[in-house]
C-alpha cells in the first residue's frame, strides 16, 4: 500500500532570524514511517525540521511551515491509500512577516496571528482523500475526550491520542503511551518505545484498511433494489 505520513513539527516565520515552532522531535512519525516501510509499504513521509535521520527506503519532502505542509499534503495524498498525520502543526502564524530582523525597542512586543490552514480537517471535504485516514492529538487534559471529538469533526478513522502534560513521555522522548480512539470506543496501548509502539500502530491501521476495503467491495457486489 502506499502510505503517507507527516512528521515533525512547523516553524511560523516572524522574520529572517526567528519563527515561532513546537516541542515535537519528530521521533514518532519518523518510527512509524520505518515500520512501516518494513512492512512493506510504499512510504512517503513529509516532514518538519529535526535531528533525526530518514528512514532507509522512505521516500522524503521537507517543509517548513504549515503551508509548506499543506502544499505538500494536497499534491501528494490523491495516490495514497494510508494518510497517517503525526506532524505537530502550528494552529497559528504570524498575519505579517517582517523583512529584516525586529531589533529590541520596548518592554513589549505584540506579534498579531492568523489560523493555519486544518490540514487534517481538509483531508476528506477540501482535498477529497478517501483512503484510511488517521490523525494524531497531543492534548494535556481530556484526553480520550477530546480526541474522540476530533476523530469525528474531521472525518478521521482512528485518532491516535498521547497526554503530552506527562514529562516520561510524548515530546522529546524515546517512550510514548497512546490511546487509540475510534467514534465509538477506545483502547490504551501500554508504554513502549516509540520503534515498538510504531510496528503495532502500523498493524492497527493495515487492519482498518482492510476492513474499509472490505466493506467497500461488499458494497460495491450488493443487489441494488
Amino acid at each position: 500500500m502506499k502510505v503517507l505520513i507527516t512528521a515533525g513539527p512547523t516553524r511560523e516565520p516572524i522574520d529572517p532570524a526567528r519563527y515561532l515552532t513546537n516541542r515535537s522531535s519528530g521521533k514518532m512519525g519518523y518510527a512509524l514511517a520505518k515500520a512501516a516501510q518494513k512492512r512493506g509499504h510504499s512510504v512517503l513521509l513529509i516532514s518538519g525540521p529535526t535531528s533525526l535521520d530518514i528512514p532507509e527506503g522512505v521516500d522524503f519532502i521537507p517543509i517548513e511551515s504549515a503551508e509548506d505542509l499543506y502544499q505538500a499534503v494536497e499534491s501528494q495524498i490523491g495516490r495514497m491509500d494510508i494518510a497517517i498525520f503525526a506532524a505537530a502543526v502550528a494552529d497559528y502564524t504570524p498575519r505579517t512577516v517582517a523583512d529584516q530582523k525586529i531589533k529590541k525597542s520596548g518592554d513589549e512586543l505584540t506579534l498579531t496571528l492568523k489560523k493555519t490552514k486544518d490540514i487534517l480537517g481538509s483531508a476528506r471535504g477540501v482535498i477529497g482523500f478517501k483512503g484510511t485516514l488517521v490523525g494524531f492529538a497531543a492534548e494535556t487534559e481530556n484526553v480520550v475526550e477530546n480526541a474522540r471529538d476530533k476523530c469525528a469533526r474531521k472525518g478521521c478513522d482512528l485518532v491516535i491520542a498521547n497526554d503530552v502534560s506527562r514529562e516520561d513521555i510524548g515530546f522529546d522522548s524515546s517512550e510514548n503511551e497512546v490511546t487509540l480512539v475510534y467514534t465509538d470506543r477506545s483502547e490504551v496501548l501500554p508504554r513502549d518505545s516509540k520503534e515498538h509502539l510504531a510496528y503495532d500502530l502500523v498493524e492497527v491501521i493495515e487492519q482498518l484498511d482492510r476492513k474499509a476495503s472490505h466493506l467497500q467491495s461488499f458494497e460495491a457486489i450488493s443487489p441494488r433494489d
